[in-house]
């Protein structure tokens, strides 16, 4: 019990992440018409289209012709990210997570933490990549990012076995454990900077309890976003912040209850400023 307490929510995802690639597998080798594909362009049951929003943009900039399915795909799953969290993408389904993690986990326990206390680059790099990758799509006319991407690379590896994804997973692995924590994720990957702009406003957000807070910070040492628990041992607030993946870590460790998930208590908080006031 106390087993899936401590690690649920990481059960959960990685059960989504493999099941999907093992969906996808069956969809492109064996013609499973569940999902067909790959993470940037996607089939639903042979009609529903699934497009990554962040490449449509791409292939509008790069001045491409954009297709009905694909702006359909794009809004179906632009309108379920917000909803749910944006960066639930980054967490839950894209596999470059799996690595990151591992990475993250392995410097926890090699105490490469402790050696670097302070992290030497920005979170918005990943902004400036985002908007250096449209630009260049503009300029180049081929969509920039996902002609690199490291993602796209990774999941291509897994489903079809191409060998420049796993020189990219080895790369990533390598760049998060011994140069910087969360390093792709946390810092440059533009697709997160895209998921945590839509995300702003969704629903399922991790909430924050003051009164059962014992400042153990349990939840910033496994947050790899951790300047989202701004709040902790400090206010009972919402995590409002779109850099948030909703990955459920905080919750899983924490012993006090101080953490869970709820859905956005707009009505609620509206009412309580209109007090205040």
């Amino acid at each position: 019990t106390n087993l899936w307490k401590h690690y649920r929510f990481l059960i959960l995802r990685r059960f989504t992440q493999i099941s999907l690639m093992l969906l996808y597998i069956g969809g492109n080798y064996w013609g499973w018409n569940f999902i067909q594909g790959n993470l940037s362009s996607s089939l639903l049951f042979n009609m529903i289209p699934l497009s990554d929003p962040f490449a449509a943009l791409q292939m509008f900039a790069a001045g491409a012709i954009i297709t009905t399915n694909l702006v359909m795909g794009s809004l179906i799953i632009t309108i379920f990210y917000m909803l749910v969290g944006g960066r639930t993408f980054c967490s839950w389904v894209c596999p470059v997570n799996i690595i990151t993690d591992t990475a993250n986990y392995l410097r926890r326990k090699l105490g490469f933490n402790q050696i670097q206390k302070k992290q030497p680059a920005s979170r918005n790099i990943r902004y400036w990549v985002l908007g250096l990758s449209l630009v260049l799509s503009y300029i180049l006319g081929v969509t920039a990012f996902e002609f690199i991407s490291p993602i796209s690379m990774t999941h291509r590896a897994i489903i079809f076995g191409l060998g420049l994804g796993w020189a990219a997973m080895l790369i990533i692995f390598l760049f998060d454990l011994f140069i910087l924590k969360n390093g792709w994720c946390g810092h440059i990957c533009p697709l997160g900077g895209f998921y945590s702009t839509i995300g702003q406003v969704s629903l399922i957000r991790v909430v924050h309890d003051e009164e059962n807070c014992t400042n153990c910070m349990k939840c910033k040492v496994v947050c790899p976003e951790s300047q989202v628990l701004f709040m902790v041992n400090k206010q009972s607030l919402q995590v409002k912040d779109g850099e948030c993946t909703n990955c459920g870590r905080c919750v899983e460790v924490c012993d006090d209850d101080a953490l869970n998930f709820s859905i956005r208590k707009l009505a609620k908080e509206k009412n309580k400023n209109e007090n205040d006031k």
